[in-house]
C-alpha cells in the first residue's frame, strides 16, 4: 500500500485549505514553492493543526550549512517530509541528513519534467539510460542517509530492486488514463506505481482542478 500525497499548487493558503476541508480523511498535503512562497510558515501550521501532515517541497540545493539550516527550520516547524536535491552532492546531503531528527528527507533524483536530452543539458554528458542515472542518485542519497528518494515511476521498479523494500520513493507524475500530462514528461498511472514499490503518490492537478476534486481525490483513495 502506498500515501496519498496531495500537492497544493494553488494560488493562496486560503484556495488550498477550502479545497482541504473537501477532501476527505487528507492526511498528506505537499506544499512546494508556489504556495509558501506566498503564505510562508504559517500555511503549514494551519494545515498541521487540521492534523495533515506537510511534505515541504522545496528541493534544497545549496551550500551544506544553508540547507542544514533550513532543514533544521523545517523540523522545528513540524514538517514530516521535505526534499533535497541530489544533485547538491554528499556533504550537502549529510548536512541536511545530520540536522533532520525526526523529519524525513527523501533526495530528488531526476525531475518528472526532463527527458534524457534535457537531463543531458544539465550534466554536460550523455545520458543513454535515465534509470541508471536515478539508480545512481537514489544510491548517494542513501548512502548520505535520507529516509528515501523522489523519482518517477518509469524508474520505479529499478529503484525497488536495487534499493530494497526499506525505503521510501516518492513518485509524484501520477497521472490516470486521459489526465494531460501537462509538463510533466515521464508520468505514471497510479496502480501501476503502488503494484512497483511506490510509498507515497504525489497527485496534484487531476485533483486541485478537477471538476468535481473530492470524486477524483477518493478514486485514486481506492487505488492505494
Amino acid at each position: 500500500m502506498a500515501e496519498l500525497v496531495v500537492a497544493f499548487d494553488t494560488a493562496s493558503g486560503c484556495e488550498a485549505l477550502a479545497l482541504a476541508e473537501r477532501l476527505p480523511a487528507l492526511k498528506w498535503a505537499k506544499l512546494g514553492s508556489l504556495l509558501y512562497v506566498r503564505e510562508g510558515p504559517a500555511v503549514v501550521q494551519e494545515f498541521r493543526a487540521r492534523g495533515v501532515q506537510v511534505f515541504l517541497d522545496l528541493k534544497w540545493h545549496d551550500i551544506p550549512s544553508v540547507v542544514a539550516g533550513a532543514v533544521t527550520a523545517a523540523r522545528d516547524l513540524g514538517v514530516a517530509m521535505a526534499t533535497v536535491h541530489c544533485l547538491g552532492g554528499s556533504a550537502m546531503l549529510a548536512a541536511a541528513v545530520q540536522a533532520a531528527g525526526e523529519l524525513a528527507l527523501v533526495g530528488v533524483t531526476v525531475l518528472t519534467s526532463h527527458d534524457a536530452a534535457g537531463f543531458e543539458q544539465v550534466v554536460g554528458r550523455g545520458v543513454p539510460d535515465l534509470g541508471l542515472e536515478t539508480e545512481r542518485l537514489a544510491r548517494l542519497a542513501l548512502h548520505a542517509g535520507l529516509r528515501g528518494v523522489v523519482a518517477s515511476g518509469r524508474e520505479l521498479a529499478l529503484l525497488r530492486a536495487a534499493l530494497g523494500p526499506d525505503p521510501w520513493i516518492v513518485v509524484p507524475g501520477v497521472r490516470s488514463p486521459g489526465d494531460a500530462p501537462r509538463d510533466q514528461a515521464r508520468t505514471v498511472a497510479p496502480d501501476d506505481a503502488v503494484r512497483c514499490g511506490a510509498t507515497h503518490l504525489v497527485v496534484g492537478r487531476p485533483i486541485t482542478m478537477a471538476k468535481d476534486p473530492a470524486g477524483v481525490y477518493q478514486r485514486f483513495m481506492e487505488i492505494v
